[in-house]
């Protein structure tokens, strides 16, 4: 009986210490390359100056991207795979220095959005608050990344 007391209490204490989360991110770590070159030598480059590795914002937007509901509507799912595989774009050419493949996945966002924000009339009440709950946090971390780009 102590036996099985103490490796409950085992159990539970190993069980809710703080561990690592896992990272369920589409964007794996295989993808990012460890050498970037120095500091200086990325000042010396113009383009865009942001890791997205290291950057809260962009795995937020990597973590919002692997999380996101899935919904009865048909449609209103194409468009949200659309708006995925736009949001993963952004991430990889921003991680690539690649400002006109940024410009074009955000131009391509955009009309994802304004497609899922004419499809969303069709939703109950809930599902629609869960929906606008993911794009406002979409919108406002690629607006922070889009501010933090611009003040490099």
């Amino acid at each position: 009986m102590k036996r099985l007391l103490f490796f409950g209490v085992l159990t539970i204490i190993t069980s809710s210490c703080a561990t690592e989360k896992p990272n369920f991110s589409p964007l794996s770590t295989s993808f990012y390359s460890e050498t970037k070159g120095s500091d200086s030598d990325r000042g010396a480059k113009n383009n865009i100056e942001i890791n997205v590795k290291d950057n809260v914002n962009a795995s937020e937007i990597s973590n919002l991207i692997a999380t996101f509901p899935q919904f009865k509507n048909t449609a209103l799912n194409d468009e949200i795979t659309s708006l995925k595989y736009s949001l993963q774009n952004y991430l990889y050419a921003i991680d690539a220095n690649n400002a006109s493949g940024k410009n074009r996945a955000i131009k391509n966002f955009e009309k994802s959005y304004k497609k899922i924000q004419k499809l969303r009339e069709n939703l109950n009440k809930d599902d629609n608050e869960v929906l606008n709950r993911y794009l406002v946090r979409l919108k406002t971390n690629i607006s922070a990344i889009e501010d933090s780009i611009k003040r490099n």
